[in-house]
């Protein structure tokens, strides 16, 4: 990345773990560590501002990686047949690299998930865990109802074909356009809600960190199977919309992880990504006439996935284990940059008590 992109105040950093090669942000002086974990189609560039905010308070030092396939860390492929795991072991070998012993982890959209398995996997590292607009744990795309039912025997509707093509073809030419399925336009209609934008030379920033995405089957959005059931395509084997697949992710262990992490669940009430009515989910799609063919509601109806996490949560707290949820009015699926205030009220309240 150029010096360009990062912001007064941010330092990046590059650590050879013992899995790959790591870029990661750094800020702040103080000594509690909090770890920031972005989600698909972005990098570390997204959380700059809402680090130096973090750090302006003195308490913290505040890191925030890129995953494989992303930013400038290393692109090495993503088996999706281990769903998170990849991402959650790479995030455990950069903390045991930086020789952090107790932090707060807080992950976005896909981030989210990437938490909440390294929460399954490493719970006695975590002093908190936050999830920002995160997927549901029963995966994106392929299940209904709220316990995660799949549709299909082969998960058809979710993984690695489901992406729209064209926009795939536009972040691998590096498209910084205004036309309807430029990476610039999906950000500002899908990522926030409208007409939310940010000012522009932080836009240009956030282009740049989706347009870091690596194209290529082993990464975004990962290779696909055709199949004989509605929508037509199945989950291939590797790359990160397959590894989000319920076929090969399923976090419903969550529930159970022993120390129990305070957590604190934090979405946008406009948020169009992950949503019970996802423009994501090609159920909801069905249903709404922009995917042909739909089956109906009974085979395939719109994928709960607030409902879904909800149902992890609650089973959760039934297990000892405690969670807030908090649904800001009037935003969409990046809480941290359209409602930075109130994100920096809720966070450092919560991580602080912790």
């Amino acid at each position: 990345m150029s010096a360009a992109q990062l912001l007064p105040g941010i330092n990046q950093h590059k650590v050879k773990t013992n899995r790959l090669d790591m870029a990661y942000l750094l800020s702040g002086a103080g000594n509690i560590p909090i770890v920031l974990v972005h989600g698909n189609c972005s990098s570390s560039l997204f959380f700059q501002d809402f680090m130096l905010a973090l750090a302006g308070t003195g308490h913290y030092q505040v890191y925030a990686p890129d995953m494989r396939g992303y930013g400038d860390s290393e692109t090495l492929p993503v088996d999706a047949t281990q769903g998170m795991r990849d991402y959650s072991d790479d995030l455990y070998s950069l903390v045991q690299a930086l020789g952090l012993s107790s932090l707060h982890l807080l992950g976005w959209s896909l981030g989210g998930n990437i938490v909440m398995q390294y929460a399954i996997d490493h719970p006695e590292t975590l002093r908190s865990l936050t999830l920002q607009a995160p997927s549901s744990p029963f995966g994106f795309g392929g299940t209904k109802g709220a316990e995660g039912t799949p549709v299909w025997p082969d998960f058809a509707g979710s993984g690695g074909g489901t992406v729209n093509p064209d926009f795939v073809q536009r972040i691998a030419q590096g498209d910084r356009g205004n036309e309807q399925n430029s990476p610039r336009t999906v950000m500002n209609t899908f990522y926030f809600k409208p007409p939310f934008r940010a000012p522009a030379d932080r836009e240009e920033i956030y282009l740049t960190g989706l347009l870091s995405t690596k194209v290529n089957p082993g990464n975004y959005p990962g290779d696909m199977t055709p199949s004989n059931n509605w929508p037509g395509v199945a989950p291939g084997r590797q790359g990160v919309n397959n590894a989000l697949s319920p076929k090969y992710m399923n976090q419903a262990d969550f529930a159970n992880i022993d120390p129990k992490v305070p957590v604190l669940w934090v979405r946008g009430a406009n948020d169009q990504i992950v949503s019970d009515t996802s423009v994501f989910d090609l159920g909801f799609l069905g249903q709404i006439g922009a995917v042909p063919d739909w089956p109906g509601a009974e085979v395939y109806p719109p994928q709960p996935m607030v409902t879904q996490t909800r149902t992890v949560l609650s089973l959760y707290q039934a297990n000892g284990g405690q969670y807030r949820e908090v649904v800001l009015p009037d935003c969409g699926h990046s809480p941290h940059i359209e409602k930075p205030g109130e994100i920096l009220k809720l966070f450092t309240e919560f991580i602080d008590s912790h």
